[in-house]
């Protein structure tokens, strides 16, 4: 497992494009037959991706970075499927997960096994884990079943739809918030016009994106904006004082995941377009 350090905001100013890769973008998430974990000081979020192509992956990792004797002992996990069909073995239980499902595992859960049904069409399970102090029943939800609106316009060129997996009106969960959302063809902006939201963190992950696009990702305070190039299944770490909105080459398909003091999805502080820097 990987380590990221929580950063301050004046002391992000300072970065250069290579720092600010270094500390937020994380660009190799899906190797073959491996579990890649990034943990972030940022609410000690975990974000991660099991590859499962011709073997089995299982959820295990250094039990000394957790202070713990499994990985969900005091944690939860939301996992989104962004590959072709797979399955996942929770103490025994199989959840089959079509592409774009999302399962929700709850706190104590200790042997979590990732499977794909075709090694030529593989699953790509996408993670995001929290720490947790109660524990909620590992929950299987379909992009059907989900909490889905449409926001932007196509006049603004942010056509989307957002689909709620994990919140407090969907999958219940300790403090984990997550979901997608999807842009419609033509449309290449998202979260804007910006906002923050002090009491989270959030973390990103591109796909659907072609090989040769880009999403141009924003972040930093309102006033002090950056940018990082992202390409298709990057994730990148938005802590709770930046902004994160991004603009593409083309449409694309993010996933949102947040963890912090409320699971209250509008729970936001809004930044005018004239604030923006």
């Amino acid at each position: 497992m990987h380590r990221r350090y929580a950063s301050h905001p004046n002391e992000v100013k300072q970065f250069d494009t290579e720092r600010l890769r270094t500390e937020f973008q994380i660009s190799d998430l899906f190797r073959p037959n491996q579990l890649e974990l990034v943990l972030t000081h940022e609410d000690r979020f975990i974000i991660g991706g099991a590859y499962p192509v011709t073997e089995d992956v299982t959820l295990v990792t250094d039990l000394k970075e957790l202070g713990v004797s499994f990985f969900l002992e005091r944690r939860e996990l939301g996992i989104i499927n962004i590959g072709s069909t797979g399955s996942i073995l929770v103490d025994g239980n199989e959840y089959v997960l079509n592409s774009k499902d999302c399962l929700y595992v709850g706190m104590g859960s200790k042997e979590v096994i990732f499977k794909s049904d075709d090694p030529a069409n593989p699953a790509k399970f996408y993670l995001n884990s929290a720490p947790a102090h109660v524990k909620f029943p590992t929950t299987h939800t379909t992009l059907a079943e989900a909490d889905s609106s449409a926001l932007g316009s196509i006049q603004n060129s942010n056509d989307r739809t957002i689909h709620r997996f994990i919140h407090e009106k969907g999958i219940q969960s300790a403090q984990l918030v997550m979901g997608m959302t999807q842009l419609k063809e033509g449309n290449m902006w998202n979260t804007m016009p910006a906002h923050v939201h002090p009491r989270r963190m959030e973390a990103y992950m591109y796909f659907d994106l072609p090989e040769e696009s880009v999403v141009i990702h924003l972040m930093g305070e309102p006033k002090e904006t950056r940018h990082l190039m992202m390409r298709n299944e990057q994730a990148v770490i938005s802590p709770s004082w930046s902004i994160h909105s991004g603009v593409g080459t083309s449409n694309y398909t993010f996933i949102w995941g947040m963890a912090g003091d409320n699971k209250a999805y509008a729970d936001m502080d809004q930044v005018a377009m004239k604030e923006l820097q």
